[in-house]
């Protein structure tokens, strides 16, 4: 719990950024780490508050107030064991979990949550450097074997696992590297991927095998869905060949916006422009959509709208806008009321201080291009009531857009995948299986389960490693007839 006063003598201190015009000319993480003596106080702050709400806002349940007490108390070793037993990747969650935990802190009721995310980040790297992370490999071997298809956040946590568990795991990814979008999808600003890298070693030598360039079920991806497959393997191969089949693919089929101009050159889905963003940063060829001199247009308000601006702003655009369908939220929450929910309210990330003009109630009606170029984007405005949203009459009006990226969610995981196994889906597509009670991530094929953002939908990094977790367990016991694996 820290220092029992601690909360009324030390305030809040938030992690330091590089200057913007800095940090602007390079794709490097630019947020600065909490020094030892400054997580200590950090910690202390965690106060006796009886009931951690902490724990259940956060989806791995990490165990909140007993790291925050050991760094408190400069036990670093013991709180780096607190924080793996319920989070396989607290370097991820870290740098890009938007911290539900803060939300749920008593403290927060006064606005001045304990920088649990902070703390968490300092932890996690101060082990990396002190060389306390280090390969688990399992004392006896079942002899079982596991495919696991996927490899972001959900995939990579199932597979740890199952691995420490003593079976053979084999993890399937279309792309050319590990890492699903935590690889591809997240820029390098946010998170280097060498935290990705260094983690693939310690699991390679726990016993994880990776298969990369590898598409399960069918080559037939949706518009939008990024692959660098050059084999594909066949859902009844890995039924045969695997005791058990974990299916953690994510949802990457992306919102489309069938307007007129739709077709125009200019006009992409987000990750288009991510992915191979990330590539050139990793040493790739150049990104072929450059936002330089342009005016860009990003539709759709979230992380990802977020990550394309900030992308755009170190290419140099000329401009930046970002529309959102939805109403403006309020700059601040009713504490009354939502607490300790995860509140709705305006949220400006490091990407919008670089640099966006943001407008809410917006939707587009079209957009106008000159020799297949796109030019401008026509909008109208919109009024929101009981829930429902009707145009502003006389609210038309354009603005110049070069570049246009459709960053407005993921709808569900690549039917295909799903339909090659014959998983049932459930009302939006995704992967039905339940979370809870015996048999739960079953599918309703035999040895096949599911977990992440294939079961549940586009979610949270943090969410997608608490599913394959759990996940893993649900494996085990199917395995083993039991399992020592934590859920």
């Amino acid at each position: 719990m820290g220092k029992p006063t601690g909360f009324l003598e030390y305030q809040r201190l938030s992690e330091a950024a590089e200057p913007v015009a800095e940090r602007l000319r390079k794709y490097k993480e630019f947020i600065l780490r909490l020094t030892d003596g400054q997580a200590s106080l950090q910690g202390a702050r965690c106060m006796d508050c009886g009931i951690p709400f902490c724990n259940t806002g956060c989806p791995v349940n990490n165990i909140i107030p007993d790291w925050n007490d050991l760094v408190y108390r400069n036990q670093w070793r013991e709180a780096i064991e607190v924080l793996h037993s319920t989070n396989n990747f607290p370097e991820f969650t870290g740098r890009i979990c938007p911290a539900p935990c803060e939300a749920a802190c008593t403290l927060n009721i006064n606005d001045d949550p304990v920088g649990i995310k902070s703390i968490e980040h300092a932890i996690i790297d101060k082990a990396w450097e002190e060389g306390w992370v280090q390969p688990k490999p399992p004392a006896v071997k079942t002899g079982k074997k596991v495919a696991v298809v996927g490899s972001g956040p959900a995939g990579l946590a199932a597979a740890q696992q199952l691995a420490r568990a003593g079976h053979d795991v084999t993890v399937f990814e279309k792309s050319d590297r590990v890492g699903g979008l935590l690889r591809y999808g997240i820029p390098d600003f946010k998170m280097e991927k060498h935290l990705i890298d260094r983690r693939m070693d310690q699991m390679r030598a726990e016993g994880v095998s990776f298969r990369t360039g590898v598409v399960v079920g069918s080559g037939d991806l949706p518009a939008g869905v990024i692959s660098d497959a050059t084999e594909v393997v066949a859902a009844e191969r890995l039924l045969k060949e695997f005791d058990a089949v974990v299916l953690a693919a994510g949802a990457e089929v992306p919102r489309d916006l069938p307007v007129p101009g739709r077709e125009l050159d200019g006009v992409h889905f987000a990750l288009d422009f991510l992915v191979p963003q990330n590539k050139e940063i990793a040493g790739g060829s150049k990104n072929p959509i450059s936002a330089k001199g342009k005016h860009v247009v990003v539709i759709g308000g979230g992380d990802t709208g977020s990550d394309c601006v900030g992308t755009s702003n170190r290419h140099g655009a000329a401009s930046v806008t970002q529309f959102e369908l939805l109403p403006m939220p309020p700059e601040k929450e009713n504490k009354a009321l939502t607490w300790p929910n995860w509140p709705i309210k305006l949220r400006t990330s490091s990407s919008h201080e670089e640099g966006c003009e943001r407008d809410f109630s917006v939707a587009t009606k079209a957009f106008l291009g000159e020799n297949g170029q796109v030019k401008a984007l026509k909008a109208v405005r919109l009024e929101w009531k009981d829930g429902r949203m009707s145009e502003v009459a006389g609210s038309e009006f354009e603005v110049k857009a070069d570049l246009v990226l459709f960053a407005m969610g993921f709808t569900n995981p690549v039917g295909s995948l799903l339909e090659s196994f014959g998983v049932e889906k459930d009302a939006r597509g995704n992967a039905r299986a339940a979370t809870d009670g015996d048999g739960c991530y079953t599918t309703n094929v035999p040895k096949v389960f599911a977990a992440g953002d294939v079961r549940r939908g586009q979610s949270l990094v943090v969410w997608a490693i608490r599913e394959g977790r759990q996940c893993a367990r649900a494996v085990d016991e199917f395995l083993m007839g039991e399992s020592v694996l934590p859920r």
